[in-house]
């Protein structure tokens, strides 16, 4: 046996450079590359922390602008005994045209990894399986990772809803012929897309870093409670990982 041979791991599957993110084309069950899906959930950490500080500064930041333009002392002072001025200030506006933009993306992204056909339409599974190249392939069954990206493509979802209200109001009413959504104001609680952001970077983090994805235990759970049938035995195993 020579030293390359040797050095080779015995459950060495050399990646098909023939398919993009999966293992076959031709597979009922479409299995794909558990190393690359690794690195894709890396690469996309972006999306969630970058989500967390705008939310963050629109939940806690503040929601006024001093123009700078009438600034007076009023010669009197607070209970912490802190000078007050009155200025002249603004409400603050916000322009998510950058986050809808980004956010669309990510959303394209959950969705595209889902099917054959859609994966090459991907850059990030592109970049994923070309640093992927060298890595022994794992393969896994798609049913559960599918389960996972439809949890993410759920919270992306939200965090749009939440930076245009209005829009989503008016196509709810529109569609309903009711008004079942005020169009004026904004109906969501200010916490809730921050706590699902810090929850998708959590779970994306345990992905990438310790190869633990939530949302297939999730699917393996819902399977052994009877709530989801999926055909291949692997689905079926609640230990999966």
């Amino acid at each position: 046996m020579n030293a390359t041979a040797a050095a080779t791991p015995p459950s060495y599957t050399p990646p098909d450079t023939r398919y993009v993110w999966f293992r076959s084309r031709d597979d009922v069950q479409p299995y794909l590359n558990e190393t690359a899906v690794r690195i894709r959930a890396g690469i996309m950490l972006i999306v969630p922390i970058f989500m967390a500080f705008t939310l963050v500064d629109i939940v806690f930041g503040t929601r006024w602008n001093i123009t700078g333009n009438v600034i007076r002392d009023t010669f009197d002072t607070d209970f912490d005994g802190r000078i007050l001025y009155m200025v002249e200030a603004v409400r603050r506006t916000y322009d998510y045209t950058v986050q809808t933009w980004f956010l669309l993306y990510a959303l394209f992204e959950m969705l595209a990894g889902m099917s054959v056909k859609t994966s090459y339409l991907s850059p990030t599974i592109w970049l994923s399986n070309w640093l992927a190249r060298r890595a022994p392939a794992v393969w896994k069954p798609l049913a559960p990772k599918r389960f996972a990206w439809g949890i993410g493509a759920s919270m992306i979802a939200l965090c749009l809803v939440f930076f245009h209200p209005e829009k989503f109001a008016a196509f709810v009413n529109t569609v309903t012929t009711l008004q079942l959504l005020p169009t004026t104001e904004q109906y969501l609680p200010r916490w809730l897309p921050l706590v699902m952001v810090w929850v998708c970077l959590g779970f994306m983090w345990l992905e990438a870093i310790l190869g633990f994805c939530v949302g297939c235990q999730l699917h393996a759970l819902f399977v052994k409670l009877g709530w989801l049938q999926e055909e291949c035995e692997e689905c079926n195993n609640l230990s999966f990982n």
